[in-house]
């Protein structure tokens, strides 16, 4: 059997926005170190995304230990203190509220500009407890400013997969995955239950429901039809296109590019394979 490993690493500090690649990632409660702990909401606090606003493809962000750095087209770069402001919000991602701190004007001001629309750039502190929905993690599993749960991972074959079934390819990163893994069958993760890397442990909670984001291209922020018209013609249950799987993690520590994955229990019942 050919061994599965990670192939890469990903977190996206603020929510919507471009990635960085880690070769080593620390994960702590709510998943990769400061993976979507800051968030773009309009003034009322409701999150804002690539959905309505695909440019945000475009903003790349960098978090050092003193400050937060951003940048994008026609922009000129910003720099701001790391520290938050000390007011107090909630801010609404779905059908969650969460609690979250206003972070510098100056972010506003830059990120209004970009994005030609009155909005604030929050960050989630410590004493933020987003619980993970309940019907698949347990009380006390907590998230960031994800869509719903710290993890997604897909692997490469099933990309690869996808690819060969469309007129042209699409790279990884329309998925904006935190893992990727290579040396699996196509779709082979949507058959796991419980898997570990190094010595992390990760139960797959769910496949990963997709929807329009999937459809911008993350270089150009231009909006398409596909993966999602390939998509469902093999990948559609229920009304929702799968694409992925959804990962809770059980214990905190590191994980590199290059570890294996082991797979510890199957899912007797897989929702899409």
């Amino acid at each position: 059997m050919q061994e599965i490993f990670v192939s890469e690493i990903w977190s996206y500090p603020i929510k919507a926005t471009q990635g960085i690649a880690h070769e080593e990632a620390e994960i702590d409660t709510r998943g990769i170190v400061n993976d979507r702990r800051w968030l773009v909401t309009d003034l009322e606090g409701k999150f804002l995304t690539q959905r309505e606003f695909p440019r945000l493809a475009l903003v790349a962000s960098k978090y050092e230990a003193q400050s937060l750095q951003l940048s994008a087209p026609q922009m000129p770069n910003l720099q701001v203190s790391a520290v938050a402001q000390p007011e107090e919000l909630s801010v609404t991602i779905w059908e969650t509220i969460c609690q979250a701190q206003s972070y510098h004007p100056e972010a506003d001001a830059w990120l209004s500009e970009y994005l030609q629309t009155p909005c604030r750039l929050v960050y989630m502190p410590e004493t933020s407890r987003r619980q993970v929905d309940l019907n698949y993690a347990q009380v006390g599993q907590i998230t960031s400013f994800t869509d719903a749960f710290p993890f997604l991972l897909i692997s490469e074959a099933s990309l690869l997969d996808l690819n060969r079934r469309m007129e042209y390819f699409l790279p990884m990163n329309r998925f904006r995955p935190n893992l990727v893994v290579s040396g699996a069958l196509p779709f082979a993760e949507d058959t796991w239950k419980l898997i570990r890397i190094g010595s992390i442990l990760f139960e797959v909670a769910k496949p990963c429901a997709r929807c329009t984001v999937t459809t911008v291209d993350q270089a150009t922020a231009e909006r398409g039809k596909e993966p999602l018209k390939t998509l469902a013609t093999f990948r559609q249950l229920n009304n929702k296109i799968y694409f992925g799987q959804n990962l809770l993690h059980l214990n905190l520590g590191k994980i590199s590019v290059g570890q294996k994955v082991e797979i510890l229990e199957l899912n007797p019942q897989p929702i899409c394979a």
